[in-house]
């Protein structure tokens, strides 16, 4: 975190005028701290080691290095970042990508103010941010997978929680466990589901009707 527990957040979009709105509207929140803006993928790996961001509003379709390309590139760097995609109407493919690639959340380019805000405030407590209108289009475009190994029931409370975007202190709280063994369930569903993260296990499991489609 930044100054006096702020949220630290890089925005990268090839599009001026995209991304002097989402600056300049990041830029009146008390709780945010605006460190770094990319027009390019090139940029939103040197920008992302230069400034260590908490948060980044990752646009996809970006000119050098592609938004999926430089997401697994940080992530692969800095772990503990947290990516959210800035997506456009016809990018499901794209969002899909960038989630195998480690991404935490999408939000809509055209979402209100309040939905930005609260996504990034999401994704910094460590929460993934799934907003079902997105995920319901999405999941048209998810392919299914075959021969998923059987989880068990308190898997599956883990996976319920997870797929409401729950981070692993909220699921630990609610099911009245430690982290540790949170992590334990978590990292266990992700290899039965043949998953590579959280949201994309919470991605098949509501395509696969494991666990119900939340509405926030």
């Amino acid at each position: 975190m930044g100054m006096k527990g702020t949220i630290r957040v890089l925005v990268v979009d090839d599009h001026f005028v995209v991304r002097a709105g989402v600056c300049n509207l990041l830029s009146s929140v008390a709780d945010i701290e605006l460190v770094g803006e990319a027009a390019d993928g090139w940029q939103a790996v040197e920008e992302a080691e230069r400034c260590a961001p908490d948060v980044i509003l990752m646009d996809l379709r970006l000119p050098l290095l592609g938004g999926v390309e430089a997401t697994r590139q940080i992530l692969a760097a800095q772990p503990g970042v947290g990516i959210v995609i800035l997506t456009t109407t016809d990018a499901e493919a794209d969002v899909l990508a960038a989630v195998e690639a480690g991404a935490v959340g999408y939000v809509s380019k055209s979402s209100p103010k309040e939905e930005l805000l609260e996504a990034i405030r999401s994704i910094a407590r460590g929460e993934a941010w799934l907003p079902p209108h997105l995920t319901r289009r999405l999941l048209n475009h998810l392919k299914p997978r075959q021969g998923q190994e059987v989880l068990t029931g308190r898997e599956q409370d883990v996976l319920n929680l997870l797929a409401r975007g729950w981070s692993n202190r909220e699921i630990a709280r609610e099911l009245g466990v430690t982290d540790i063994t949170v992590r334990t369930h978590v990292s266990h569903v992700i290899g039965k589901l043949g998953v590579s993260n959280r949201v994309e296990a919470a991605l098949h499991a509501l395509r696969a009707g494991l666990v119900p489609m939340e509405t926030h």
